[in-house]
């Protein structure tokens, strides 16, 4: 990579980083937050709904904002309003209204870094997939560092204090856009992408494995600590007896969901590598086929079984972003790319956010564990999905030309 290129990754890892870490602190504050508003637990998570929804929704306005003004001004906003709005959720948080009105707002804001920054790096780096692969890295590292951080600072302190430092977390990305020069590459069209029709059908395929694979992803990232909290009594009770700081169980399962993440950087990395060498379509396949057995494993698992397939599913279910960001920047003209991913994360996440009432309604009709039969069904239908790509279009790779 040349000095440009390693540019763009420093300033687009950080945001995908932050990016997750903003929607992975109230995930691990729905238990604590039950007893400080004394609400249940479906009440609390429905709270986050608007934060999820807009996250999502606003990606494509975004993306074409991204398309006509340029990422590092839209990345400059990313950062500013969702420090803002996290410092106004913390203000705010005596009351669930105000404090939903400004999580709404971080999700409006965090939709920002999707269709700017990874477009960016489809845009500005000549290796796609491994570039891909180290951003979704970092964003798999938010994931991971939100709900740890978030856990402990609550121990400490109380959820009002998680949101301070978010804000304050958040705020940094402005100074790291304001030092760091990055050049946004020239517009360029290919004869190939200028011909459109072929391109457009395989890209409508794919919104559909993306809306279908968005609820298995917000249903991960939403109910992961709480089930970890709920299903591992044995080890849970093991990890207090062993070490001081892990009394709270709340503690405890936030320190498994970032072990857990952690993890997951490994499979986002051979995503990345697998999406420049092989048939984009057909890894997309292997990667969902193999989180079905993920989601069906954590429905019937409790204590460390359940930690086993919840690595295994959380690997294959982020492993599968590169693969998938490298699909939509195939199927996309360059003069789009940002709208296209705008329409990507409108699906994914917008729709997706879907899944937060779904969990709502499953968790209090049966039990957590359904919510995960729900998931493992999903990516059935995921691969059905894209078997039908796999008929319709040709072999690709991410270098085809």
């Amino acid at each position: 990579m040349d000095e440009n290129e390693r540019r763009i990754l420093v300033v687009t890892s950080f945001g995908h980083f932050m990016s997750h870490f903003n929607m992975m602190v109230f995930p691990a504050l729905v238990l604590p937050l039950t007893t400080y508003y004394h609400l249940s637990f479906s009440q609390v998570v429905r709270l986050s709904f608007l934060m999820y929804l807009f996250y999502g929704i606003s990606a494509l306005p975004w993306g074409l904002a991204t398309d006509k003004l340029g990422a590092k001004r839209l990345l400059m906003g990313f950062f500013l309003g969702t420090g803002i709005c996290s410092l106004l959720a913390a203000g705010f948080m005596s009351t669930p209204f105000g404090f939903m009105v400004f999580l709404s707002g971080i999700g409006i804001f965090s939709g920002i870094y999707h269709p700017a920054g990874i477009g960016l790096v489809s845009r500005g780096v000549r290796r796609i997939g491994k570039g891909l692969g180290i951003n979704g890295m970092l964003g798999n590292v938010g994931f991971a560092f939100g709900p740890l951080i978030t856990g402990f600072i609550n121990y400490k302190w109380g959820p009002r204090a998680a949101y301070v430092f978010l804000g304050v977390f958040n705020l940094l990305g402005c100074g790291l856009i304001f030092f760091l020069k990055v050049s946004e590459p020239e517009r360029t069209e290919t004869a190939k992408q200028s011909s459109g029709g072929g391109m457009l059908k395989a890209f409508l395929i794919l919104c559909v494995a993306m809306i279908l694979g968005g609820i298995t992803f917000r249903g991960l990232t939403v109910t992961l600590p709480s089930l970890l909290e709920l299903r591992n009594p044995a080890l849970l009770k093991a990890l207090a007896g062993a070490v001081s700081f892990l009394q709270s169980p709340n503690v405890s399962a936030t320190l498994l969901t970032s072990l857990v993440f952690l993890i997951g950087i490994v499979g986002v990395y051979l995503g990345g590598i697998i999406a420049d060498r092989a048939d984009l379509r057909w890894s997309y396949i292997v990667f969902n086929a193999l989180a079905f057995f993920g989601a069906l494993g954590m429905a019937f698992f409790t204590d460390i079984p359940l930690i086993v397939v919840s690595v295994f599913y959380t690997f294959f279910l982020l492993g599968l972003q590169p693969i998938e960001n490298t699909l939509v920047a195939r199927y996309t003209p360059d003069r789009l790319r940002h709208s296209g991913y705008g329409v990507k994360f409108v699906l994914k996440f917008g729709v997706g956010a879907l899944a937060v009432q779904l969990i709502g309604w499953i968790k209090a009709a049966w039990s957590i564990q359904a919510v995960f039969i729900m998931m493992a069904i999903i990516s059935v239908l995921v691969v059905g999905t894209i078997v039908v790509l796999i008929v319709l279009t040709r072999p690709l790779k991410a270098h085809a030309s």
